[in-house]
């Protein structure tokens, strides 16, 4: 009679029917059900494959005067995409910007007391440098999300105390459109249209000025390549060069005006202009000129007043040292092959 009623009340309501149809595909043939079999769960999704990974030690220059315990190599450990590392791998130091590294190193001997500032840092080569061979603070500057974290893991990984700011430098401070370029990370500008472009994304940017005041830092030296936007990072910062007056390293790319907007920011703070193509001493320019120069001497030294030949004979030091910065089984070069990023 139970049966009976429960067969009844099932009939009576689609809710219940549909709840003992499910029910019966569950039970064996022998009590009332069906006894189907249950598709098996599918398998789960495969891992994904770990990026490929760049894995060297660049040999870093030394002569006399190298402060001791300074490294002799950097490890490198970075996604294998990435524009420098590929670079440094192929080339070591030697084959990647002397002029301007023996420029830099011999600034941070000569600068007055203050922080080192490698703005637009990609990785933080320079960062790294200045740490490894000064005492003084460091920072990077690094708006690219996934090139800001191979900077800190570099600079973990070589126990060196570079602080990565994932931060764009420019004339004004809030929200900024980056632009990914497809040609390589070291592309990445906020000029639009400056390579062509993969995709934009936001980043937050600020003033040179405006960070410096936040942050109580007085540079001394300080490198800017940021792909055509180094005259907005000067016009942002102009107090502090005015008042702190540090050595500047800077990439000038011909075209888009970048030379012209420098020499208009720079004159009234009385700053000399050096190119840095493979001539040491560097003869001072009327103005800064970005054109005709090639692809790897692309950089300029701006300095807050005359360098000493004092200064250029460190630089010649460096270079020298330089050269023997090859790869693994490699001699020192004949030239220094830079491609343009």
């Amino acid at each position: 009679m139970v049966a009976n009623r429960l067969r009844g009340f099932v009939r009576r309501h689609p809710t219940a029917r549909k709840a003992a149809r499910r029910l019966r595909a569950f039970l064996a043939p022998g009590l009332g059900g069906t006894g189907r079999p249950q598709p098996p769960p599918p398998p789960p999704a495969p891992a994904p494959a770990p990026p490929p990974t760049r894995t060297f030690e660049l040999a870093l220059p030394h002569h006399g005067n190298t402060p001791p315990g300074a490294p002799a190599t950097l490890s490198f450990s970075t996604p294998a995409r990435l524009w420098v590392p590929r670079k440094l791998q192929k080339h070591g130091l030697a084959g990647f910007e002397p002029d301007t590294l023996a420029c830099f190193l011999a600034a941070l001997e000569h600068a007055r007391p203050g922080a080192v500032l490698d703005i637009g840092a990609n990785v933080g080569l320079y960062g790294l440098l200045a740490a490894a061979h000064s005492p003084r603070p460091v920072y990077a500057f690094e708006p690219t999300p996934h090139v800001a974290a191979a900077a800190r893991s570099l600079a973990a990984a070589n126990h060196l105390p570079v602080n990565v700011v994932e931060l764009a430098l420019a004339d004004r401070t809030g929200s900024a459109e980056l632009s990914l370029s497809t040609k390589s990370d070291a592309s990445n500008s906020l000029a639009a249209g400056f390579r062509p472009g993969s995709d934009r994304i936001q980043v937050q940017a600020d003033t040179l000025t405006h960070w410096c005041e936040h942050t109580a830092t007085a540079p001394a030296v300080v490198k800017i390549d940021t792909e055509t936007t180094e005259p907005d990072v000067v016009a942002g910062g102009l107090d502090v060069l005015r008042a702190s007056r540090p050595w500047i390293l800077c990439e000038v790319l011909p075209g888009h005006g970048v030379d012209t907007r420098l020499t208009e920011l720079l004159r009234p703070l009385d700053y000399t202009w050096h190119h840095l193509n493979g001539e040491l001493p560097a003869p001072a320019h009327p103005a800064i000129d970005g054109h005709g120069a090639a692809p790897h001497q692309r950089m300029w030294l701006f300095a807050p007043h005359p360098p000493t030949e004092a200064l250029w004979q460190r630089a010649r030091e460096w270079r020298h040292a330089l050269r023997h910065c090859t790869p693994a089984g490699e001699e020192a070069p004949q030239s220094h092959p830079h491609p343009e990023t």
